[in-house]
């Protein structure tokens, strides 16, 4: 099958639900989208000069790329019917998501969502394009994409001699410290498997997305999973990771962000990254924010933050 990308716009990124479609739950909407999509292609092979976009991206025609029209049309047309119901204002779509949680309260920045908009982008060209793809939108969970290319960097620069290594080797504020939190790997973390046991700017552990059965007192006396045994999509240990980072790289994670991806690709620099209020540490005498790559929220007494793009 020949290389295709369906990227929703984000001024300065661009988000491929493809790797969505391998990790979170299958959405038929979204399968069939991407069914029609790759079904696009003709079985005439050409031949092609490398081309790379600069920040003026050039439009073909799908055609001229082995593309089938109609189909591709097919594919746009689907996307602009297939609306997520969710709230307008994210405000009230996060209280409804996450009314289970103790004491959830909204810590940062939020504006209201947009209508559907995308970008299909073929061997580097646009060839089919709906809605307002200029919007400055919110990408929530897209960044824990960033916390692990920044994890990734940071292993190629010998910041991490091995994502096997032990959190406690690298962070010595106590977080790794119990018995069972001194197992955890940056391994671990990455792939959500750490099970990770505390508290981190007054949010606990458990709060975040706890089971449908039982009460708080069993939430918080639960039996723990050895790290690497048990998968947990869990934003505060993902706020773990960015924090974790932090300790590592020694300046904020999104100029890292900047310096090591944005420029080197020409990406925009209107975008934004924004922690909370209580995410503050001090880093080698300064104040810096801790960053982190899911909703904002407030789980028990605080939360975690997200990415916007201006």
């Amino acid at each position: 099958m020949q290389e295709v990308s369906l990227h929703y716009r984000i001024p300065g990124f661009f988000f491929s639900p493809l790797l969505y479609l391998s990790v979170m739950k299958r959405n038929p909407v979204q399968i069939l989208l991407f069914q029609l999509i790759t079904a696009c292609f003709t079985l005439t092979s050409f031949a092609q000069q490398g081309y790379y976009p600069d920040s003026n991206w050039i439009r073909q025609p799908a055609a001229k790329l082995g593309m089938n029209q109609q189909l591709l049309d097919s594919a746009v047309a689907l996307a602009k019917r297939s609306e997520i119901e969710l709230d307008t204002d994210l405000r009230i779509a996060a209280y409804k998501s996450y009314q289970r949680e103790p004491g959830y309260q909204i810590l940062g920045p939020m504006k209201d969502r947009g209508k559907p908009a995308g970008l299909i982008i073929r061997k580097g060209y646009i060839v089919a394009s709906w809605g307002d793809i200029e919007r400055v939108d919110m990408t929530f969970s897209v960044t824990k994409s960033y916390l692990s290319t920044i994890a990734g960097l940071a292993v190629d620069q010998g910041l991490i001699r091995s994502t096997r290594d032990k959190l406690n080797n690298y962070v010595w504020d106590g977080s790794f410290d119990s018995p069972h939190n001194s197992k955890i790997t940056w391994e671990h973390l990455l792939n959500q498997s750490s099970d990770w046991s505390g508290e981190l700017f007054g949010q606990q552990d458990w709060a975040d997305r706890p089971p449908r059965e039982g009460t708080i007192d069993d939430w918080k006396n639960r039996k723990l999973n050895e790290p690497g045994t048990f998968f947990k999509y869990n934003d505060i240990r993902v706020n773990l990771l960015a924090y974790a980072l932090l300790q590592v790289w020694r300046k904020p994670l999104p100029q890292v962000l900047k310096e090591k991806i944005q420029d080197p690709i020409g990406a925009s620099t209107t975008w934004r990254w924004y922690g909370y209020s209580n995410s503050w540490v001090t880093m080698d005498g300064l104040q810096v924010q801790s960053v982190s790559g899911g909703a904002l929220r407030k789980l028990d007494t605080a939360g975690t933050c997200t990415i916007a793009c201006q």
